[in-house]
């Protein structure tokens, strides 16, 4: 009962968080390596499964109120659809994997956390580099960041939305960007890892963390404007510091 209770509440707030912020996905892999002591595949796989929900979901959402330029979503997405992440997963040792993961949340917390609400608020500058104007940095961009998060199990958005916005994107349509992307990202490594670990025993709980995360991203998307964002963003980088450095201590 405790296994579930926990895939349940897990899934449904992370994804509130991720329908809220457009971030918080990489705090899912945590909770599957970590307090139920599942493989780093059967992790990474579920929690693939749950960016591919709640990209769609919020990238519909976002696309709704106009903050959603999929022509270039499509191109960064090109991009991400590779599988070298889930290759390199196959050849490099569980335990470093793990540490990697930890790293990346413990980097992209930071990032949150040190990025200026100035530039949350106006996405940046508009006289700088703008990648949209330039196809092979934007399939560049989407192999590495595609690539590196297949490997982690970072979800997309908490790397790929810092980038564009220093490289000139505004901040909301890079959060409706990078929840499109994170969908191009989460097929092919969710089908990757599935096919390291029995698919089969994973359905009734890839069920259930699905049905509990897209509830969650729905409920988040609806109230997103009723949150100060920037506080709800503050707190979740520090909780993710803090379990990453308690994760790559212990």
């Amino acid at each position: 009962m405790g296994f579930w209770m926990i895939v349940i509440l897990a899934n449904l707030i992370v994804g509130v968080l991720v329908g809220l912020t457009g971030v918080a996905g990489f705090l899912l892999p945590i909770v599957y390596t970590g307090p139920l002591g599942m493989g780093v595949p059967e992790g990474l796989a579920l929690s693939f499964a749950a960016f591919i929900v709640s990209g769609a979901l919020g990238a519909m959402n976002y696309k709704r109120v106009g903050n959603l330029d999929i022509p270039f979503g499509i191109r960064l997405s090109i991009g991400s659809l590779a599988v070298l992440g889930v290759k390199l997963n196959l050849v490099i040792p569980e335990g470093q994997v793990k540490i990697l993961l930890y790293m990346v949340v413990l980097l992209s917390g930071v990032s949150i956390l040190l990025r200026k609400d100035k530039a949350q608020t106006e996405g940046g500058g508009k006289a700088g580099y703008q990648i949209t104007e330039h196809l092979p940095s934007t399939l560049a961009l989407g192999f590495v960041t595609g690539m590196i998060c297949s490997l982690s199990g970072a979800g997309g958005p908490v790397l790929v939305m810092p980038l564009l916005v220093v490289l000139g994107v505004n901040v909301r349509t890079a959060v409706g960007i990078a929840l499109f992307n994170s969908v191009f990202i989460g097929i092919p490594a969710c089908i990757g890892y599935m096919t390291q670990c029995s698919a089969l025993d994973l359905l009734p709980v890839l069920a259930a963390a699905l049905l509990a995360h897209g509830v969650g991203v729905v409920f988040g998307s609806k109230n997103a404007v009723r949150i100060n964002q920037i506080i709800l963003k503050k707190g979740i980088a520090v909780f993710s510091i803090l379990i990453a450095v308690w994760k790559l201590a212990f």
